[in-house]
This record gives structure tokens, C-alpha cells and sequence, in this order.
């Protein structure tokens, strides 16, 4: 077993509170794609994406139970790959840090890409990287601060995306409370889950249309777990966190009725107001708008493109106040680990990984400027490497949840599990995954089934040719790595 090195000398300061905790991961989980990219999930499953989201939450639920499991037996920074290469090998923690670490530049290189479609919403006028520019310098910035003030940022973009949710949530409860006529001539209710446009399973498990394309609720599934990626969070923050064994399982359990409301009440409401065939179609003027868009229109109030631009603005600032937040702290654990340049290890005088916050700053900011190059290449090839990412990550979270009970039951857990042997030390872990015996590989089975699926789907064929050349790539990168440490 390789352990990774402690870290000499300063660390990371732990003033997480449980308020930052809560809201950082519930802000991970909510973003575009839930305002605008719920439309394509609804379009492949019908009403029954409500059954995909809660056997997708339940996937989620169990990773990321199994990563707070060891993040509040051991809280680290950049957890993921701390474990790893604790509980698994050093090569193992470098594939683990540098994949999610790559998920997050990626991501945040098509976030800050799109900036400017919301700021020209209001002024046409500057161009798309002067804005792009303007917000990675002011999050960049914010990181800089202090994990505190990170933590504010992080906790109020959260805040207004809960508040526009909420809003669409009582006025569309209002509007079928009251059976109201709506724009397109139904009366809004929640009948209409099993009458309009086939019912409620409208397209079956899966269905290959007339287009060539696959559809049903099986089909939906890819586009259901990607919507939960930053969830996991959680175990980022965990090394920051200033009561990680109270805050870590209350702000994991959480999850569960996050996803509950926020998801399949927010579908299921919009979809008893709105026909779900006619979700994600143009619109009068010929435009593709999102389900929120809709719904307020559905209820009279038609600044809604106006509200939910700004709340999408707000939404593109918090994903990528996430990730330079999490990339700068997995850079850092890599750092001290051996598998990264020493220089990202250090720290600034208030316990920020300064040169890990501007590494990553740098290279989205390189990122930004290869999509407004070539954007068909970075959204087709780039983003496939994103979003195999996920489930690399996801999967490697419930190996080493497996090789880390063993750990534990062999008396080499960390902290007061040290010496414990056995079901003694089994039982002696605070926050246990439920069912651990069969959950990670169920769950695995599920990953594995996902990949499957997103071969049948023309948007996500490329993702499952690009995985494997990605970990070749990141095995080559470690044994190239290992030879110049020699």
C-alpha cells in the first residue's frame, strides 16, 4: 500500500462551516443543466424521467456516501485522489487526481465559453471573451481570498438558484392547485403525466425512432447522471471543513431530498403545466427556450427569459467558483502526494494553494481560448473526455471505498481505527455505507450499464471511444513521471 505523504508545514485552514458545506454541494448538483438541458431528458423519457432521476439520485447517493465513508474517517484535500493512492497505489491516486482535475478544466472551459450568450442578453455590445476574461479574473480573485470567502461566494450563487427554483415550484403548484387554462390551451395538472402524448411512458425502455435516434427511459439515463456531476464535492471540502464528522454525513444525507425536490418536483410540476412533448420545442418566435422559460410564460409572467438569464449567469459564475476552487485543492494533494510539481503544494499565509488557484486559472483560461478557435472541435472531442471523466471518477470513488474497509479491517484504518481489526473496526466507522457489502458493486454494474447505453447515442458515442485513450494517456503521463523522479 503506498501512503501518500503528510503535508510539512502550513496546511489548509479548516473554516468551512456547515452552511458553506450544505449549500457548496447542493450548488454542484443545480446548474444549466437543469435550467436548459432538462428539455433533452424530458424529450427521450417522456414523463417518466422522474423515475430516471430518482434511480440516478440513488446512484449518486450511494458515491458519494461511499466518499464521505473515508472523508470523515480521514478528511483530506483533494480527496479523491488522496484515497486512492493511500488505499489503492500511488498510480491509482495519479489517475484519480489528474482525471478529475482535467473533468473540472473542461468544464469550466465550456461555462466561461457561454458567459457571454448571458451577459449580451442585456449588452449586445461586448464581446463574448471580454466577458469570458472579466468573470475567470473576479473568480480567480475570490479563490485567492481565502477558502471562507470562497465558501460566501459559493453560498450565495446557491442561494439564488434555490430561490428561482422555488419560485417556479409555488407558482406552478398555484397554477394546478387552481386548474388554471394555461398558453397551450390544457388545464394544468398532474393528470396530464399519463394522458398527454402517450402517457407516461411514452417512448418504452427504448425506442429507435424514424430518425435513427434511441429514445426511452433506458436512453435517458446517460443524460440523467451527468446532471449530478458536482456532487461529490463534498469530499473536496472535506479537508477544509472545521467539523468534518458532523458536517460531511448531514450535508451527504441531504443529497437525497435535494434531489427529490429540486429535480423530480421542479420536472414533475413543470411537466403538469406544460405538455411534455411540447418541452424543448421552438417557440412562437422560433426559438428553443428553456422549461423554465415556459412555465413562468404558462403563468403570465413573461420577464421570465430576463429572470432566468440572470439566474443562469449566476449558475456559470458557481460552477466555475467550484471548480478552481476543487482543481487548485486536488492540485495541491497531488503535490503532496509526489504526483504533481512540488511548487502547487504551496500555500499563501491564509492557507489558500495560491499557485494551484492560478495554474488551473491559467490553463482554463487556455482552454476558453481554444473554443472560441475551434469551437466544433472542443465541444465534439473536448467535452467527450468530460463526460467519460464522470464516470472514471464515480467508479474509481467505489473501488477504493472496497480496498479502504479492507484497509480497515486489517487494523491499517486512519485515526482512532488504527489497530481495530475486523468487524470491530468495521463497526467502529462513524458514517458506514449502507449495504457496503453489495452497494459498490451494484453500483459499478450501474456505471457500467451507462456506458453501454451512451453507445447507442450519437451525443455520447465519442465519450466511450475517448475513455480509454484518456486513461492510456494518463498511465503513459504517470510512468513518464516516475521515470524523471528516478
Amino acid at each position: 500500500m503506498d501512503q501518500p505523504k503528510e503535508s510539512q508545514g502550513k496546511d489548509l485552514r479548516k473554516t468551512l462551516k456547515n452552511r458553506h458545506i450544505q449549500l457548496i454541494s447542493l450548488g454542484g448538483a443545480i446548474g444549466t443543466g437543469l435550467f436548459y438541458g432538462s428539455g433533452e431528458s424530458i424529450s427521450l423519457a417522456g414523463p417518466a424521467i422522474i423515475i430516471a432521476y430518482l434511480i440516478g439520485g440513488l446512484a449518486i447517493f450511494m458515491i458519494v456516501r461511499a466518499m464521505s465513508e473515508m472523508s470523515v474517517e480521514d478528511p483530506k484535500s483533494g480527496a479523491f485522489s488522496y484515497y486512492a493512492t493511500r488505499y489503492w497505489s500511488k498510480r491509482a491516486g495519479f489517475v484519480s487526481g489528474w482525471n478529475y482535475w482535467m473533468n473540472y478544466v473542461l468544464v469550466s472551459m465550456v461555462e466561461l465559453s457561454v458567459v457571454g450568450t448571458f451577459v449580451n442578453f442585456w449588452f449586445p455590445a461586448i464581446p463574448a471573451w471580454v466577458s469570458a476574461a472579466f468573470f475567470l479574473v473576479v473568480i480567480t480573485a475570490a479563490n485567492l481570498m481565502g477558502v471562507s470567502k470562497f465558501g460566501e461566494f459559493e453560498f450565495w450563487f446557491a442561494i439564488i438558484k434555490i430561490a428561482a427554483i422555488v419560485a417556479m415550484i409555488i407558482g406552478g403548484l398555484a397554477v394546478v392547485v387552481m386548474a388554471l387554462p394555461t398558453a397551450n390551451g390544457l388545464r394544468a395538472s398532474f393528470a396530464n403525466w399519463f394522458t398527454v402524448g402517450g402517457g407516461f411512458l411514452p417512448n418504452g425502455l427504448m425506442r429507435h425512432g424514424a430518425n435513427g435516434q434511441w429514445t426511452g427511459l433506458l436512453m435517458s439515463l446517460a443524460v440523467v447522471m451527468f446532471s449530478f456531476g458536482g456532487t461529490e464535492l463534498i469530499g473536496i471540502t472535506a479537508g477544509e471543513a472545521s467539523d468534518p464528522r458532523r458536517t460531511i454525513p448531514k450535508a451527504t444525507n441531504a443529497i437525497i431530498w435535494r434531489i427529490l425536490v429540486f429535480y423530480i418536483l421542479t420536472l414533475g410540476v413543470i411537466m403538469a403545466v406544460v405538455p411534455w412533448n411540447a418541452i424543448g420545442k421552438p417557440n412562437a418566435q422560433g426559438m428553443v427556450v428553456s422549461p423554465f422559460v415556459q412555465i413562468f410564460d404558462s403563468v403570465g409572467v413573461h420577464a421570465a427569459a430576463g429572470i432566468l438569464n440572470f439566474v443562469c449567469l449566476t449558475a456559470v459564475m458557481s460552477v466555475y467558483n467550484s471548480a478552481l476552487y476543487s482543481n487548485s485543492r486536488m492540485l495541491f494533494s497531488l503535490a503532496r502526494q509526489g504526483n504533481a510539481p512540488k511548487y502547487l503544494g504551496k500555500l499563501s499565509k491564509g492557507g489558500v494553494p495560491y499557485a494551484g488557484v492560478l495554474t488551473s486559472a491559467c490553463i482554463i483560461a487556455l482552454a476558453v481560448v481554444v473554443v472560441f478557435l475551434w469551437p466544433q472541435f472542443a465541444f465534439n472531442y473536448l467535452m467527450s473526455i468530460a463526460t467519460i471523466s464522470a464516470i472514471i471518477n464515480w467508479s474509481m470513488i467505489m473501488v477504493t471505498e472496497m480496498l479502504f474497509r479492507r484497509a480497515v479491517a486489517r487494523g491499517e484504518g486512519p485515526g482512532d481505527l488504527a489497530g481495530k481489526t475486523g468487524e470491530n473496526a468495521l463497526n467502529a466507522l462513524h458514517f458506514k455505507l449502507p449495504f457496503a457489502r453489495v452497494t459498490p458493486w451494484a453500483v459499478l454494474a450501474f456505471l457500467a450499464m451507462i456506458v453501454v447505453l451512451m453507445c447507442f447515442s450519437s451525443s455520447y458515442r465519442v465519450a466511450v471511444i475517448a475513455g480509454p485513450i484518456w486513461l492510456i494517456v494518463l498511465l503513459v503521463a504517470y510512468q513518464l513521471t516516475q521515470r524523471r523522479a528516478q
